[in-house]
């Protein structure tokens, strides 16, 4: 399936965006949307990935 993961292209294998981000080696607390809509991090693991999902992985920074 194609899909674009933060602004870029990426095909995957991934059924659940749970799974993307595994696959994606994303850890950590992250914020997730796809298609601009939130999704809270209970409903990661069954959230269905469809062809062409814009998805956007927030993960907070340290600094200033």
């Amino acid at each position: 399936m194609k899909i674009v993961l933060n602004g870029e292209p990426l095909e995957t294998g991934a059924r659940t965006l749970g799974a993307l981000l595994d696959e994606a080696g994303f850890s950590g607390r992250v914020a997730t949307a796809v298609n601009e809509e939130f999704i809270p991090a209970t409903l990661r693991a069954s959230h269905l990935l469809s062809d062409g999902d814009r998805i956007e992985v927030l993960a907070p920074m340290q600094g200033g």
